[in-house]
């Protein structure tokens, strides 16, 4: 067999390879890690909107204390005690979100978990719709843009869960609480991180319209799946989302880009991974 046969030969063995292991990967992607990242969020959306009705009950008593400041310190007090371990709600523990706010009957919210306290005295119920159906009585979910005090800086969009306070069969106040979706990213890349030790990394994002969320992600990886403007063309032309190579310094990366419509329309995950 001549030389150039051979290296012919060997090229098209690497080719097939290499379409091999790109087309499980991309199985993967699809199959597995997708419906994967659904059950992990899916849990969330429930725990919380458990967690936020059974705080919403117990904190009903905080909302009839008359004194402005006593009340705004007594209510702060008990949204602390309820993520607390043991003597907190069971759903909170280890959770991802970044507040738990009571809101009165008029909109305002009394207090949130923690100070310096910038919500007290906002008015939620103008802001967002999740706490005007929690004050009509119905709990609710949704999504809530929080701006940073910076203007320069990028605004924060969260998963906001509300549900209604009630004392004799009337609407006294709210809870709310929220899981920013920088944190949601973090939580689904650790998680991802410990059921792959053994195997290579397999990095997980989220993305809004064309904001991209992520945590604990290398640069190079960031510029590789950035591109919103060819995210959103590609999702036109296929919705249920879409799969892509890439070389990333020399080595093959497959990824995902994958709408999450139990969050939002423009809300979805890109997963990266290296094929073998």
């Amino acid at each position: 067999m001549r030389p150039g046969t051979t290296l012919l030969l060997v090229s098209m063995l690497v080719a097939c390879e290499n379409s091999a292991a790109i087309e499980r990967t991309e199985t993967q992607l699809r199959e597995v890690d997708l419906p994967r990242i659904q059950e992990l969020v899916q849990k969330d959306l429930e725990n919380h909107q458990a967690g936020v009705a059974k705080a919403a009950a117990r904190l009903a008593p905080g909302f009839s204390v008359e004194n402005p400041e006593r009340r705004e310190s007594e209510v702060r007090a008990a949204l602390r005690i309820l993520q607390q371990p043991k003597k907190g709600i069971d759903e909170f523990v280890a959770s991802p979100m970044s507040f738990l706010a009571a809101v009165g009957a008029d909109g305002v919210v009394v207090a949130r978990d923690r100070e310096p306290d910038r919500m007290a005295g906002q008015d939620f119920k103008t802001r967002f719709e999740v706490v005007r159906q929690a004050l009509g009585g119905t709990a609710s979910t949704g999504l809530g843009e929080f701006y940073a005090e910076d203007p320069k800086a990028p605004s924060s969009w969260s998963i906001l869960f509300a549900a209604p306070s009630m004392k004799n069969g009337q609407v006294v106040g709210a809870v709310l609480a929220g899981i920013p979706l920088s944190r949601l990213a973090q939580r689904l890349s650790r998680q991802f991180r410990v059921e792959q030790a053994a195997g290579d990394p397999v990095w997980v994002y989220l993305y809004k319209a064309n904001r991209l969320f992520h945590w604990d992600t290398p640069p190079e990886v960031d510029a590789m799946v950035r591109n919103p403007s060819a995210r959103a063309e590609r999702l036109a032309a296929s919705p249920a989302g879409y799969a892509e190579k890439a070389r990333l310094q020399g080595e093959l990366q497959v990824y995902g880009v994958f709408p999450i419509e139990l969050l939002a329309p423009d809300i979805g995950t890109i997963i990266v991974r290296t094929p073998r």
